[in-house]
């Protein structure tokens, strides 16, 4: 069987990333026999919350590659310049591209990596190749949309799968009921339904703010949207606090101690988790101070409420909501249930069983590369999961050049050391446990 040098799980915006970080630095040490294998028919990011009027959250320079090569053929203003639309782009005076022009963006460079991606096939679990007692090679395992099983051979590999849905317990038991669906499902369950009216919004983050106008913009559309919080409280992007998404910043929480990293998660934790941006807050706050003005309550706002059951039942579901200030719960049917609330970042669990016996506690080097005992030969890194112990920008885009590039960096020293030439290793050589 074919061996690769490398296989990524996934061909989102990190892999992509990494692909082109091989391609620009590319040295005999790279590996050279790299392919990506993704679930999806063809590249797609976030498809379901391309909703109109939505713009990024973080500046076009922190793409995919400038921060790390401000010359590379893959920068967003180079792809502005091939789609002739650099000079109007300069006009909308803006840092911040519509969501929709973005995912073009991420679509155009991918296109660049197609004869090195697999699309349409799902990768299932990953398995040790064990020769003379030692782990030489990794095989990973997919399935197809017809069910095909595929196995392919390869030296190292690079997780990249995303995060999933996060799914609260109270909804647990209602996965097949398609009149509660997630965010990240939002158009396509949305066309799916039977012209629903009256719709609860459960989330106090970005796309929960982002769904309840889009729901609003929607005629007849009766929205509840319910929230732990008393108030949506607006993503700090100021200077000083933005420094925590460069990459130096990966340093300072990564040599910390446990107790220390987490305390720097939770101090910054409003700059990422339920922190929709401010100009989304005041067109919601608008819309119901609107409602005052004309005495017409179309939407609700359920402040400092919990759904603390939901049930499936022939007029819609039903959701026992608690209020958190003085314990009274009431009960409100709805015709669909939008869970905003967030992922999961735990994938790389499920895939990486079968070589749970040399993973341990699933500890990682600076350099995002997972560590096994010295019988296990095949380097892997996980990109997307590693907040606890690289910080808040580790599920972001904001990082991905500078993190692409470390593990490109480490790979060629993995190599390196393989073919017996001389390794100088960079520093920060501690271990962290996820």
């Amino acid at each position: 069987m074919h061996i690769h040098d490398l296989i990524g799980i996934g061909f989102g915006p990190s892999n992509i990333a990494l692909a082109v970080a091989f391609e620009e630095k590319g040295g005999k040490n790279t590996p050279q026999d790299v392919l990506f294998i993704e679930r999806q028919r063809g590249f797609a990011w976030h498809p379901d919350m391309m909703l109109d009027d939505t713009h990024m959250q973080i500046s076009f320079l922190k793409d995919l590659v400038t921060p790390r090569n401000p010359k590379s053929h893959y920068t967003f203003l180079n792809y502005l310049h091939a789609k002739n639309r650099l000079q109007d782009f300069i006009n909308l005076q803006t840092f911040f591209p519509s969501r929709h022009e973005f995912n073009d963006y991420l679509g155009w460079v991918a296109s660049h990596f197609e004869d090195r991606c697999v699309y349409g096939e799902g990768v299932v679990e990953v398995h040790p190749e064990v020769r003379g007692g030692d782990v030489k090679l990794l095989r990973v395992c997919s399935e197809d949309e017809n069910g095909n099983r595929h196995e392919r051979l390869t030296r190292s590999l690079v997780v990249s799968v995303g995060g999933a849905p996060n799914i609260p317990p109270c909804f647990a038991g209602l996965s097949s009921d398609r009149r509660v669906f997630h965010s990240s499902h939002f158009l396509t369950e949305l066309a799916g339904q039977n012209d629903p009216r009256r719709i609860a919004v459960v989330g106090a983050g970005q796309s929960a703010a982002e769904v309840f106008l889009d729901l609003h913009n929607r005629a007849g559309t009766e929205v509840d949207l319910i929230t732990r919080t008393w108030a949506f409280k607006p993503s700090d992007d100021s200077p000083f606090v933005n420094e925590i998404f460069n990459p130096e910043y990966t340093d300072h929480v990564f040599n910390n101690s446990t107790g220390q990293r987490e305390a720097l998660l939770q101090e910054y934790k409003s700059t990422n988790y339920s922190a929709p941006d401010l100009d989304l807050i005041q067109k919601i706050y608008d819309i119901f101070y609107q409602q005052k003005v004309t005495g017409e309550q179309r939407h609700l706002f359920r402040r400092r409420h919990e759904v603390t059951q939901a049930q499936s039942t022939e007029d819609g579901i039903r959701l026992d909501i608690r209020n958190l200030d003085d314990g009274a719960t009431d009960t409100a049917t709805y015709d669909a249930v939008v869970l905003a609330t967030g992922y999961r970042r735990d994938m790389h669990r499920t895939l990486l069983d079968p070589l749970m016996t040399y993973l341990g506690g699933f500890s990682v080097d600076r350099y995002y590369r997972l560590q096994t005992p010295e019988n296990f030969e095949p380097a892997i890194f996980l990109q997307g999961c590693c907040e606890p112990t690289h910080g808040l920008s580790d599920t972001l885009l904001s990082i991905l050049a500078s993190r692409t590039d470390e593990i490109r960096d480490a790979l060629e020293r993995q190599e390196a050391a393989e073919a017996g030439a001389p390794v100088t290793m960079a520093a920060n050589r501690r271990v962290a446990t996820l």
